[in-house]
């Protein structure tokens, strides 16, 4: 069976059940602080379970796209090296908000799994929950019995709290789960060895495919349990998974969801993938497996993020892309002997593969290979500089064991790979300390979690029951109450109260806005709110103290000139937007925005810089729809279909409902819900402030408006002014910069031929100075020249004569620098090499450098290391 089929008869089956068919959302997350990505079916669903939200239905089916870097079993260090854990995963699941619980989740499971997909009984162990006396939780009797029914008691295995008792976090909704594991071993292997002893023992051909998770508890900060006032179920089956049981395979990479991508990497390597049915094979073959396993793992990951809005980057979820993409890289230069960029022509297999059901792979493909062609190309140049840090690294070293810590600054500082050292060395007959490399990095990851600790304590509810609202549309000032308090403490900020009101007008940080800021005020206080944000649908106002008294009525009020300097920023970035695509044309889309009250900045995908006559252009078109006066035409709340058929801009990687916010402002219509201004006039203006590369076919405007627009023109004419003042106050100031412009051009020269001459002069003088040394011509000197001109000098000097050996250093701006010639009959005779020269000397004046083995130059930031440089370079011609 297609993989295709197997997902399509999941839906359909539970469809079939009376559960409403939902797409996935997309894999990252942007409007959920607690988590980067989706990591579990469960995750776009979270303000259901924790009852702040209505689903549309009470039961819902979907296939979720998953990303896991951390955590049990899913270190990323560890991909690869087995056959059914992956970065990247699709979980099938079915879910029920209150409605159907245990017997239904677990008759369902089995009759899909045995009836409709065929898998023998035999080959099936289930588990259910043993209890836990130290949380007062019993043993799930219930499913037990349920089980009873439909499979034999000694396929039924009790689970430890730590198997079979599932929780979203450290604290909200939990409760016991009943797994399902497949046993896919050969019938001799079956007989040797009962399959009920390997279930959760990591054993690659007795898996677990699927988990039903019976939601009745709520974990509390204080570690206790309560039980929730509905109870639900939340499945996941794992699709990979699933594909190797129903496709007879004895490892997810040997199914069609991963074979075309391994077929392309074999066709691009002219390497051989070998699948798990083939047995003894050698440690060279092993390793070509893994690498190849890693690639079309992490590709699919990357792809995906990228599709859905996320690119590389240094921080945050995009380090996470960023790092994912180079560990595949790695693999591929390291094992598979790629030198060039390669994993980009993936894409296509995983677009044709997957663009049916998931069609954001598909429209979003060549953004999607553009990005991951620069990261690899990049990348590869970073692997190129890290070989020779770590050249540098060796030559320091006495013996054949380097230091662990030199090893951990090339992986952290430099983002050279651990296992790529570890073979290099090798190759030498050395090694790293492996336990002072460890010490390292446990020492930065404690520094990085201690910096990112949040203790979060329970909610405190004053007004029971869902009653916040959000009225900030429509005012900017609200009598409210609180309805719920919490506490939360952090390194990085300390103690903060979240605070969430029954009617706010606090616009929350989303869609690219940032958070309202304002006071709260009481007959006696006044409350700052300094931040705004959306939690599981929770309004949350950030405050350093709580009113004294929490029971009262209070006034809330939003920062007006902030708010309204963010509304005009908003809405410009929508006419912003409609004037890229009308004057860039349609392929332009959004990849990103910040709307705040100072600025604005949007990316956007495009192949080419835009150029000043198109951003002229944009610009007047912004700014003609602000002197048009177009008011605001808002749909608060349309259709979806209707909103997309009246031409309204969809954004790929958000998520929407069946009812969405629509503004118009003239021909710009967007699916939008931040704040905005009434009519454009309230804009006043708009100006680019600048235009560049985010990276492969991203580009990123950013832009002010209003009263910074004025500040913008006023700075303009102070500085215009100064220039004046400067140049004697010209009648024609243009006339008079070109002109000092043409003097400074016929300055540059007379100095050009100046310095010429001084090297000439030096050139001359110095080839006097040649010594013979073991029948080398041989110069070492200083001298006081430019950086430029040393490099000219050093070449000049040592084409004059046959057999030459040329080092000089000079000092430009207080830093130093070193130049090597060496005569291409040395080259080839002596086995000389100028860049290990300046490699090896470069370490005395704290720099290093390179080039070809004739000539080589280098920089430092040692100037007192010269001396030692011009002594010690004698040693290479002894």
């Amino acid at each position: 069976m297609k993989s295709q089929d197997i997902r399509k008869q999941f839906l359909h089956f539970f469809e079939s059940k009376e559960h409403l068919i939902v797409p996935s959302a997309p894999i990252v997350l942007k409007d959920d602080p607690t988590l980067m990505f989706n990591n579990s079916g469960m995750a776009q669903f979270k303000e259901y379970f924790l009852g702040n939200a209505t689903p549309k239905s009470n039961r819902i089916a979907d296939t979720q796209k998953c990303l896991r870097v951390s955590g049990k079993h899913n270190d990323l260090e560890d991909v690869g090296f087995d056959t059914y854990h992956h970065t990247m995963f699709e979980m099938l699941g079915n879910w029920s908000f209150g409605d159907y619980f245990k017997k239904e989740a677990i008759n369902w499971a089995w009759e899909l799994l045995t009836e409709v997909y065929k898998i023998p009984k035999e080959n099936l162990y289930v588990s259910v929950f043993e209890g836990n006396k130290e949380e007062n939780v019993p043993f799930d009797q219930e499913a037990w019995d349920i089980w009873k029914t439909l499979i034999n008691e000694d396929r039924i295995i009790l689970g430890n709290k730590k198997d079979n008792f599932w929780e979203m976090g450290e604290q909200g909704p939990c409760g016991p789960c009943s797994e399902i594991h497949v046993d896919l071993r050969t019938d001799e292997e079956k007989a040797a060895v009962s399959g009920k002893s390997l279930v959760n023992n990591d054993h690659p051909q007795v898996v677990e495919i699927w988990n039903n998770v019976f939601m009745e508890f709520n974990r509390k900060a204080d570690g206790s349990l309560e039980k929730l006032p509905a109870r639900h179920v939340d499945t996941g089956m794992g699709f990979e998974r699933l594909c190797m049981a129903l496709q007879g395979k004895t490892s997810n990479y040997d199914t069609d969801v991963f074979m075309p991508l391994i077929e392309k990497v074999e066709q691009i390597t002219g390497l051989k993938y070998t699948s798990n049915e083939v047995k003894n094979i050698s440690e060279d073959q092993n390793k070509t497996n893994i690498a190849i396993r890693v690639i079309v793992d992490h590709v699919r990951a990357v792809a995906f993020a990228i599709a859905d809005g996320q690119l590389p980057s240094n921080t945050g979820a995009g380090y996470v892309i960023r790092r994912i993409l180079r560990r595949a890289i790695r693999y591929g230069f390291t094992f598979l002997g790629t030198k060039e960029p390669f994993i980009n022509k993936l894409v296509e297999v995983l677009a044709h593969q997957m663009g049916d059901f998931f069609p954001e792979i598909r429209t979003q493909q060549q953004l999607v290979t553009n990005v991951i062609r620069e990261e690899e190309a990049s990348f590869l140049r970073t692997l190129d500089q890290g070989l020779q840090l770590l050249d540098n690294v060796i030559s320091n070293t006495n013996g054949d064991e380097v230091s662990g810590a030199k090893a951990f600054e090339l992986y952290d500082t430099f983002g050279f790979p651990k296992d790529l050292t570890a073979l290099i060395l090798k190759e030498k007959g050395m090694s790293f300390n492996e336990s002072e490399f460890d010490v390292s990095m446990k020492a930065q990851k404690d520094r990085s979690r201690a910096a990112s600790e949040v203790s979060t304590e329970d909610w405190n509810v004053l007004i029971p029951g869902n009653v916040e609202t959000f009225v900030g549309y429509d005012q900017t000032e609200n009598d409210v109450k609180i309805t719920r308090i919490r506490k939360v403490d952090s390194k990085k900020d300390g103690i903060l109260y979240q605070i969430v009101l029954d009617n706010t007008p606090f616009y929350p940080e989303g869609g690219g806005q940032v958070g309202d800021k304002g006071k709260l005020f009481s007959a006696n206080e006044t409350i700052d709110i300094i931040d705004t944000k959306k939690e599981n649908n929770l309004i949350l106002h950030f405050t350093k103290n709580l009113p004294s008294k929490l029971d009262g009525i209070f006034n809330a009020r939003v920062n007006w000139p902030l708010r309204d300097n963010t509304a005009k920023n908003h809405s410009a970035t929508h006419l912003l937007h409609k004037g890229l695509r009308d004057i860039l044309g349609n392929h332009v889309e959004q990849k990103g925005s910040l709307v705040s009250p100072y600025h604005l900045r949007f990316d956007f995908s495009h192949y080419a810089k835009v150029t000043e006559e198109q951003l002229q252009k944009i610009e007047d078109f912004v700014n003609t729809n602000v002197q048009n006066h177009l008011n605001l035409v808002e749909h608060r709340n349309i259709p979806i279909k209707e909103a997309l058929e009246k031409g309204a801009m969809a954004l790929f990687g958000e998520k929407y409902g069946d009812s969405v916010r629509m503004i118009e402002f003239g021909d710009s219509k967007e699916l939008c819900g931040g704040i905005h201004v009434k009519n454009t006039a309230e804009i006043w203006h708009f100006k680019i402030i600048s235009e560049g590369a985010v990276a492969a076919g991203i580009r990123r405007i950013e832009a002010i408006t209003g009263d910074a627009v004025k500040d913008y023109f006023s700075q303009q004419e102070t500085d215009l002014d100064a220039i004046k003042e400067t140049l004697k106050n010209p009648q024609d100031i243009l006339k008079a910069v070109v002109s000092l412009q043409d003097d400074n051009a016929k300055l540059k020269k007379q100095i050009e031929q100046l310095l010429k001459e001084k090297v000439e002069g030096l050139k001359d003088n110095l080839v006097s100075e040649f010594q013979e040394v073991n029948a080398i011509n041989f110069l070492s000197k200083q001298v006081d020249l430019s950086m430029a001109s040393a490099k000219d000098l050093a070449q000049a000097i040592g084409t004059s004569r046959p057999n030459s050996f040329v080092f000089l250093a000079s000092i430009e701006d207080g830093l130093p620098n070193i130049h090597c010639y060496i005569s291409k009959e040395l080259v080839a005779g002596k086995g000389l090499n100028a860049g290990t020269v300046i490699r090896e000397l470069g370490k005395y004046i704290d720099g290093n450098g390179g080039g070809q083995p004739f000539f080589a130059s280098g920089k430092g930031k040692n100037r007192n290391g010269i001396k030692e440089a011009l002594e010690k370079v004698r040693d290479f011609i002894k």
